[in-house]
């Protein structure tokens, strides 16, 4: 039995009468208590237990207090409280109030006093959004890795590429995904950035304006894993700007995603045939049985749409709203950043997957390499810088000698040596050497070969960005786990000021999957 058990209770306020209605309850209270205590009781309770061991220092109630105190929160779980109108006004900061009074041998006079609500709650969301973030890292690191591996693989084979979805120039599968890697890296630093702006405790604003006593918010702030408290009270606990940054992240990596997925299945269509995924990740035609589909890059894409739109309802909750505290804003407004995160989270681990199990086929990505006429702008460069032609007419030149190639059914190579000095001829320019132009010009490995440049598509150039991108993901690595050691070294200094050398370790589960080692008092 818990304090939580219906019957009477000592009364919450002074100003209204009785508990919530039923409907409130049912439709309002009821629900946020199940998703707070399933999502966030976890860091209710190490504010509590930081609250309590200011109290200590503050000489407001004793060490033997705060033991007693930090116990009773110890033995809270999802399963431990319950939403009881009458008890708790179905709220899981008085269900805590509430367990922890009725554990105690003998009232703890000064415990909760100059507090509020307020900067609880903030601090408490700030810290599940700062989870979140992480562990979306997390996969988003993962993902990386496979991109970065699947390019390193795959940087010598040649693949035409597109634009205006048209074949346009030899590029490689690993040119292609070093540059979702880039992307990757991209919203990496950005992620970090969010990271640290949201790495500020709201705990110590009080409602609004400030607190009575002397806190030491600097301290609460490091025994929570920030970097440093909010400074302005009001900001603390009115601003949920964090929710829409991180879920505006969530959505330009969902768009960029997008855009890489389009190309997947554009591959993997049978008209390309460039791609190939396993068994297990396709899908079959009940009704033509030559059919072979892979429906899970139309989830993966279907997918990223839900990010945008999870983002524009925080703004849209946010927005026209007065800059205080407000229910509007602290929970109605983000009750769709769990979903948000979960879908990103989801759709990242799908795309890991099918990245990783994904083949190209070089046969078929080399065909249309040889078909189409990809060495139009090396034929111009040629005809330019090796036979003096000026660039625009040696253009015009190499465009029309496509058209008459094409026209006459002749392959790109090793083409036709007459065709091209027909079309230089109506130019008044005689050629030395055609067919030299042509086999240079046309040739698949030669395509990747002469692109010289820094960033081009020529293999080295492609393994020279992918080894610059492996010592980012690195530092990436050893940036995340900086922030996550700082949580943990805050955890362990809080239980140090409230335990002493004694208690038991344990790990828990919340409802996110997130595992986190928690001290208990003997």
């Amino acid at each position: 039995m818990t304090s939580d058990t219906p019957g009477p209770a000592p009364e919450l306020s002074g100003r209204i009468r009785g508990g919530p209605a039923e409907l409130l309850h049912d439709e309002v209270l009821a629900p946020q208590f199940a998703f707070e205590s399933r999502h966030l009781l976890r860091h209710y309770v190490a504010i509590e237990k930081t609250l309590a061991a200011e109290y200590v220092r503050m000489d407001l109630i004793t060490a033997e207090e705060a033991h007693r105190i930090a116990a009773l929160l110890d033995s809270v779980g999802p399963d431990t409280l319950s939403a009881q109108p009458g008890a708790n006004m179905s709220d899981i900061a008085f269900a805590l109030e509430r367990h922890v009074e009725a554990g105690l041998p003998h009232p703890v006079t000064a415990w909760h006093a100059d507090r509020s609500r307020n900067d609880l709650q903030a601090c408490a969301q700030v810290m599940y959004g700062r989870d979140q973030l992480t562990r979306f890292a997390a996969a988003l690191l993962e993902l990386g890795s496979v991109v970065h591996r699947l390019a390193e693989k795959s940087c010598d084979l040649p693949m035409p590429g597109y634009t205006h979805f048209q074949a346009a120039q030899i590029i490689t599968p690993g040119f292609h995904l070093a540059a979702l890697s880039e992307h990757l890296l991209h919203t990496h630093a950005r992620l970090l950035n969010a990271y640290d702006g949201i790495d500020a405790s709201p705990l110590g604003a009080g409602a609004m304006a400030g607190q009575e006593l002397p806190w030491d918010r600097d301290r609460m702030a490091r025994l929570l894993g920030f970097s440093r408290p909010q400074p302005h009270a009001l900001t603390a606990v009115a601003s949920r700007r964090w929710s829409a940054e991180l879920t505006a992240e969530l959505s330009l990596l969902g768009t960029a995603l997008s855009r890489f997925t389009t190309d997947l299945l554009t591959w993997g269509g049978s008209e390309y045939g460039f791609i190939e995924l396993p068994d297990e990740l396709s899908g079959i035609s009940s009704a033509m049985p030559q059919k072979k589909n892979y429906p899970v890059l139309e989830r993966i894409r279907g997918r990223t749409a839900h990010l945008t739109a999870f983002h524009l309802d925080v703004l849209l909750g946010q927005r026209n709203t007065p800059f205080c505290n407000l229910v509007e804003v602290s929970k109605e407004a983000g009750t769709h950043l769990l979903n948000a995160f979960d879908s990103a989270h989801g759709t990242v681990r799908l795309l890991t997957e099918v990245l990783r199990r994904l083949t190209f086929r070089a046969d078929r990505m080399r065909q249309v390499c040889e078909r189409e006429f990809l060495g139009g702008f090396s034929l111009a460069n040629a005809l330019c810088l090796t036979e003096g032609v000026p660039w625009r007419t040696a253009q015009v030149v190499a465009g029309k000698y496509v058209v008459l190639a094409a026209t006459a059914g002749a392959a790109p190579a090793p083409g036709e040596p007459a065709l091209l000095a027909e079309a230089a001829a109506g130019h008044g320019i005689t050629l030395t050497d055609p067919a030299r132009l042509l086999a240079e010009a046309f040739d698949v490995d030669l395509g990747l070969e002469r692109m010289v440049s820094a960033g081009s598509a020529r293999p080295e150039a492609v393994r020279a960005v992918l080894r610059t991108q492996q010592e980012t993901y690195e530092r990436l690595t050893a940036d995340w786990e900086r922030r996550a050691a700082a949580i943990r070294a805050g955890a362990e200094e809080g239980d140090r000021a409230l335990y002493g050398t004694t208690g038991t370790e344990t790990e828990q589960e919340d409802g996110d999957g997130t595992r986190t080692s928690v001290r208990h008092a003997h």
